[in-house]
């Protein structure tokens, strides 16, 4: 008889929870499993590429009213006279006001979110929190299943929550999963009693599909008569973009003809849009919005570059190193998981002039390219076995703690 499966998750915007969820969900075995998933919100360019064998569960209803800007949510509920709904929407308000740490403010608030969202009416025989904070909290308190995983793919010390409210909830999973053998010890340090609980199973990266989608054609970049940086994500305060465009930069004003491609979206764009018309250097960037398929983009650049303040398991790292790409990041405490300095890539300490030294120098020594590329294509292999682990959490046949 098929297992009854159920993930969870926020949305399906481009981020490396998201894009690790449809990797999952594209390798399932589904002769075995039955799988709904539950979303807060219906978005994201992700949902087109969702299996056809995947349920997706209707959409909390109550949730557009946290998720709509403040007036309009308490415009509509006075209106509906919900005025439980009036007072949780105005307690985010507050939060969002007063403290600026934005996974404080989830964790704070999540006690109001709850009480404004319904139990899932089926039992399930494994339920999975795909993401740390909100979607593990409503697999706790609002669903039933045999048996609960939370899988966390960010570093939480970074996150600066509260330890204690997070161990409450993580206490009450059956299975702790992140995506990295380095972020297993972080949250073994973190959550002491609960490290027995805790495993890692890699991001699945499919080579094969990678390097067929990269051949696709685009039209709307390379510079033929400049060096093409890409950098590939949220763009978000953690991600550092900044510091890429400092460096950017200082090898503007040394003469380099460079040109920056950035795919992703995020709240920090205008501020980025502010700097690049401050320095100048509108003709040396451009934002390609979120593309469905960034692999061609990856493959025509001659760089990839993320200046990351953290990471878990970066994802889009992964991805350029299967594509052979020149990478430089910086030295975020998960980066020698990351590359090698000197083999697999360049690792800066995080402040622009060392970036722009690290840039350049693979923009001098195309010799120092070539060998990194080669290096990565006989490193870099796929993790699509990393889904038998999954089944293994699944059956409880084995542990596969590292």
């Amino acid at each position: 008889m098929k297992k009854n499966l159920l993930f969870i998750l926020n949305k399906l915007v481009c981020g490396g929870a998201e894009k690790s969820l449809i990797s999952l969900l594209e390798t399932i075995d589904y002769t075995s499993y039955n799988v709904d998933l539950f979303l807060f919100k219906h978005e994201g360019t992700f949902l087109k590429k969702l299996p056809n064998e995947v349920n997706l569960l209707p959409e909390p209803k109550n949730y557009k009213y946290i998720d709509l800007p403040l007036k309009n949510s308490l415009f509509e509920l006075v209106s509906k006279k919900d005025y439980k709904l009036v007072m949780n929407r105005g307690v985010l308000g507050f939060l969002a006001k007063t403290e600026k740490n934005g996974a404080k403010v989830e964790q704070k608030f999540w006690k109001y979110l709850a009480s404004s969202l319904s139990h899932l009416p089926k039992e399930y025989d494994v339920a999975i929190g795909f993401q740390e904070k909100s979607p593990i909290y409503y697999l706790v308190d609002r669903v039933k299943a045999k048996k609960k995983i939370g899988w966390i793919h960010t570093d939480l010390n970074k996150l600066n929550i509260n330890v204690k409210k997070e161990n409450f909830y993580l206490s009450q999973l059956d299975h702790i999963v992140t995506v990295s053998e380095d972020l297993v010890n972080k949250l073994k340090d973190m959550f002491p009693n609960n490290e027995n609980k805790i495993e890692c199973i890699h991001n699945i990266i499919s080579t094969n599909i990678i390097n067929n989608l990269s051949i696709e054609p685009v039209e709307d970049m390379i510079s033929e008569e400049a060096v093409n940086l890409i950098s590939v994500g949220r763009l978000a305060k953690e991600k550092g973009l900044e510091l890429t465009l400092n460096a950017l930069e200082i090898l503007i004003r040394k003469g380099y003809k460079i040109k920056w491609y950035l795919i992703g979206e995020g709240d920090q764009q205008n501020l980025l849009e502010e700097a690049i018309k401050e320095k100048g250097l509108n003709n040396h960037v451009e934002f390609l919005g979120l593309k469905e398929n960034p692999y061609p983009y990856i493959k025509k650049a001659d760089i990839f570059v993320q200046t990351s303040r953290y990471e878990g398991k970066s994802i889009s790292i992964e991805e350029a190193k299967v594509l052979g790409k020149p990478i430089v990041i910086t030295n975020f405490e998960t980066a020698t998981n990351h590359v090698i300095h000197g083999k697999t890539g360049l690792i800066s300490e995080m402040n622009e002039d060392e970036i722009a030294i690290n840039i350049q120098s693979l923009i001098d020594n195309k010799a120092l390219r070539t060998q990194l590329s080669q290096n990565l294509i006989m490193e870099c292999h796929g993790t699509e076995d990393e889904v038998n682990k999954f089944y293994s959490l699944l059956e409880d046949k084995v542990t596969i703690n590292l």
